[in-house]
């Protein structure tokens, strides 16, 4: 189908003509190719009009992707034409994939990679290598993420640590200052002892010789009363 009789918007126009524009550069090369004698130019030849395949087949690619970006706006016969206009550019590159593939088998170079759009090895198209440069970034961005998230949690343990040293600093200082405490508890304990020991003993001497003057009375204390003698008054018969 001629492109006059297309509907087209003028981006499908204008991929639309760059892949007819190859076409015919494709035909006019494979023309060329058999005037060429030389093996080593027929070689460099087969690699520009490879060039020339994945480039029509990336712009092809380029021309589904409009057509379904636009389908939703055009009638069902516009895209019944143009999915049609795309097989048929698909049959015709694959008909110059084939050509290729005889003079490759012809000339038995076997440098150039193979090109095929059906379901072979195929050359990594510029859709795969921005899907590998995609998922590179999504796992370095992952990479990333998982590195934060443990260096976060390597410094929540730190500083958990740093907590636990200052507690245990504190409380090895409170155990010094109770130990301190008690001992002077203890200290104070005794000397009340000793007092204690000491009033009882003077009292208990005061009690046995009360004629003691080398011992003070207590402050407090009564000196221990006289002994009485008792009178017993006899009755008189």
């Amino acid at each position: 189908m001629a492109a006059s009789e297309l509907q087209m918007s003028p981006q499908l126009e204008q991929i639309h003509g760059e892949i007819r524009d190859n076409f015919r550069a494709l035909a006019n090369g494979f023309q060329r190719l058999d005037k060429i004698k030389d093996s080593n130019r027929q070689s460099k030849q087969l690699e520009e009009l490879t060039a020339k395949m994945r480039e029509c087949k990336r712009l092809i690619k380029e021309f589904d992707r409009e057509i379904k970006d636009e389908e939703s706006r055009n009638p069902p016969e516009v895209n019944k034409q143009l999915n049609d206009e795309k097989q048929s550019m698909i049959k015709e590159l694959n008909s110059y994939v084939a050509l290729r593939k005889t003079y490759m088998n012809t000339l038995g170079n076997k440098k150039i990679e193979l090109f095929d759009m059906g379901a072979g090895v195929s050359e990594p198209t510029a859709d795969d290598n921005v899907k590998v440069v995609e998922q590179t970034i999504e796992v370095g961005t992952q990479t990333a993420g998982t590195l934060k998230g443990q260096t976060e949690q390597m410094g929540r343990i730190v500083n958990e640590l740093d907590t636990i040293q200052f507690s245990i600093k504190k409380a090895s200082q409170l155990v010094k200052e109770i130990g301190r405490q008690v001992a002077t508890d203890k200290c104070i304990m005794l000397f009340l002892f000793l007092i204690v020991c000491g009033v009882i003993a003077i009292i208990v001497v005061k009690i046995v010789n009360p004629n003691n003057k080398d011992i003070r009375d207590i402050p407090g204390l009564a000196p221990p009363a006289p002994s009485r003698r008792l009178l017993y008054l006899r009755d008189l018969q």
